[in-house]
């Protein structure tokens, strides 16, 4: 399979750049610092900037798969929507944000009180992405939110996955690595289970 990463170079990006590879993909990753890309046989990196759409629709089209993995601050749905329209990309898979998941009915996590503020505006643009994305029926779309801490950590291929709801362990901590994260994704790329839908991923 031909995956498209746009920001291929980021933690996430490189993670699934990387299991990708190491399934037999191959694997285009696309930043503004290809240099940083994971240096791996059927991995090729490419310049690419989501702010500037028409070029990087050019650079995606063909694959069978993208995966955006950028903050959600340096974008908006409705260009990389577009970008994944313009381009003819059937499936169309981004890598989530957490704030939105929900700790109990109706009460996202991002409206706790403990919810750092440093994260808030970054959480806010995800879940607003996720809205958006909810009205998309013209492409096959997959959102994937990673449990609150989001970390570098081991490959262990050993996680749970859920829909909508926090994932915590018996200890009430909600985790887990950009490592096996890029597992999930790679096996939702391959074995699709969530169409239109997000699902979450954690220990």
């Amino acid at each position: 399979m031909k995956v498209a990463i746009i920001g291929g170079s980021g933690r996430a990006g490189r993670e699934i750049s990387t299991e990708l590879a190491r399934r037999g993909h191959r694997v285009t990753a696309i930043s503004r610092h290809p240099e940083n890309a994971v240096e791996a046989e059927g991995v090729t990196a490419i310049a690419g900037d989501v702010n500037h759409p028409a070029a990087l629709a050019e650079a995606i089209r063909g694959h069978d798969v993208v995966v955006s993995a950028v903050m959600f601050s340096d974008t908006d749905p409705a260009s990389l929507v577009g970008v994944v329209r313009a381009a003819g990309v059937p499936r169309y898979l981004a890598v989530g944000g957490a704030g939105s998941l929900e700790v109990a009915p109706g009460v996202a996590l991002i409206t706790t009180p403990d919810f750092p503020d440093a994260y808030r505006a970054e959480a806010g643009k995800g879940a607003a992405f996720l809205d958006y994305l909810g009205g998309v029926d013209d492409i096959d779309w997959t959102f994937l939110s990673p449990s609150a801490y989001f970390f570098v950590g081991d490959r262990t291929g050993h996680f749970r996955l859920g829909r909508d709801e926090l994932l915590v362990d018996a200890d009430g901590n909600s985790s887990i690595s950009y490592a096996d994260y890029a597992i999930a994704m790679a096996d939702e790329i391959e074995t699709p289970r969530h169409s239109r839908a997000r699902f979450t991923v954690g220990y």
